[in-house]
């Protein structure tokens, strides 16, 4: 039976709610951790933890939460990265106020011997920060929220997260050290740099930004000059909190846009791509498009329909210059819609009708798909992955809602730090 179509606002309303539900669901409420990935004895992603300390408000203003259970899940995920260990011993949470990538789901310790993250702390910290803006009720534990939010993000050591650099590293172990990877070239890391810039406590220099503003590929893409970054998450997770309609820093002014226009750019730069298609994979087209990091069907090489074709697993696909197995992600399109909402709309109701993404799904749309990929199923789609990541639901929850309400807008425009690292990194303009 085919699926009724619904007024836009229900659907988007739908949409948040299936995938609210992961964080309901997929979380420990012993200490706030939320699972990385859907299979079985997964670990923590404190990214993904970030991102549900975020959408508790927003489940608190669509009515899929209380706000008392909202508060009581905020506190809990605030202390124990308040009160976890701290420190070089390589078991530890975290170290100089970061925290490492992946953590067990029941002790909290480091998983899988990983990096101490700065770019997950900084989502981390991100939603810690915003409900530190949203609980505001002269309460006892909203005002802990506030409090813990604010000792969070002022314990993070950004200057010794650069190691004498001009920019800053990807992380650090404590087996070997930072990490030899910088944050360079433009990408998610929009976010990192101006938390570090507006930390009232370990501050990063204003150089560190033009340093890595220095590093910027400016392109002509499908008719489009935008500020090149292939994958299209790294065009969105930024903007889930910082709202830079009409604001600019040095670079942006020089080309007279701003961040949110570029994102708008790189959208439709997506969508050319789907159209002209250049590797002809199966269903690209106007309406099924949208290349990010994502899981794929690989890694393995087929022969498929007289073409040898490289499927991928786990990778930051992107446009234009790939790397493109066929492999399209449905919430990195729903996460564009305050960018392009004329071509997302359309594009979203292809998946949710016509391609039936959310169909026998707990968690909204399904994570990735690939047509071309030769699957061993009766799926008319191709491979279907069939896990479900924190890391997809929190932007899709977070972006529909900037674009229903702006929330997370309004809510960190008024953000001590947020404001004074735009400021810091040369932003003006606009609602600043």
């Amino acid at each position: 039976m085919t699926r009724k179509r619904l007024p836009i606002e229900l659907e988007l309303q739908n949409l948040q709610r299936q995938s609210f539900d992961y964080f309901l669901h997929e979380t420990n409420p012993g200490n706030g951790l939320v699972v990385d990935k859907t299979a079985p004895d997964w670990p923590a992603s404190i990214a993904a933890t970030g991102l549900a300390l975020a959408a508790y408000p927003v489940g608190v203003e669509r009515g899929f939460m209380s706000r008392v259970a909202a508060v009581a899940r905020t506190l809990t995920t605030l202390r124990f990265f308040w009160n976890s260990p701290q420190g070089v011993e390589p078991d530890a949470t975290g170290y100089r106020g970061f925290y490492y990538h992946f953590l067990d789901m029941q002790t909290g310790q480091r998983a899988w011997l990983c990096e101490l993250s700065t770019i997950d702390s900084a989502f981390l910290l991100a939603g810690a920060l915003t409900a530190g803006r949203y609980f505001d009720a002269d309460t006892l534990h909203e005002q802990e929220i506030r409090t813990l939010a604010n000792a969070l993000y002022e314990r993070a050591d950004w200057q010794w997260a650069q190691n004498g650099g001009a920019t800053v590293t990807h992380g650090w172990k404590p087996e070997s050290g930072f990490l030899a990877y910088r944050w360079e070239g433009y990408d998610e890391a929009l976010l990192l740099y101006i938390l570090g810039l507006g930390s009232p406590t370990h501050p990063l220099p204003e150089s560190a930004y033009l340093a890595w503003a220095s590093t910027y590929r400016w392109e002509h893409c499908y008719g489009f000059d935008y500020l090149y970054a292939g994958p299209l998450f790294t065009h969105q997770l930024s903007h889930i909190w910082i709202d830079f309609r009409g604001i600019q820093d040095a670079f942006m002014r020089t080309k007279g846009i701003d961040y949110f226009e570029n994102s708008r750019r790189a959208t439709y730069v997506q969508r050319q791509y789907g159209q002209e298609n250049p590797l002809k994979f199966a269903h690209y087209g106007e309406h099924c498009w949208g290349l990010t990091a994502s899981e794929g069907p690989g890694p393995n090489v087929l022969t498929v329909a007289g073409v040898e074709r490289q499927f991928f697993d786990y990778v930051g696909r992107g446009v234009p210059y790939g790397p493109d197995d066929g492999t399209i992600a449905p919430w990195a399109v729903a996460a564009s819609l305050p960018f392009a909402p004329e071509i997302v709309l359309p594009a979203l109701d292809y998946c949710i009708h016509d391609l039936k993404l959310t169909e026998s799904n707990r968690y909204g749309l399904k994570a990735s798909f690939n047509p071309t990929y030769p699957a061993n199923s009766s799926n008319p789609h191709g491979w279907v992955s069939q896990w479900h990541f924190g890391l997809n639901e929190g932007p899709t929850i977070l972006m529909l809602e900037n674009y229903r309400s702006g929330l997370l807008w309004r809510l960190m425009r008024t953000c001590p730090c947020v404001v004074n690292g735009l400021q810091r990194a040369g932003f003006t303009g606009g609602w600043l």
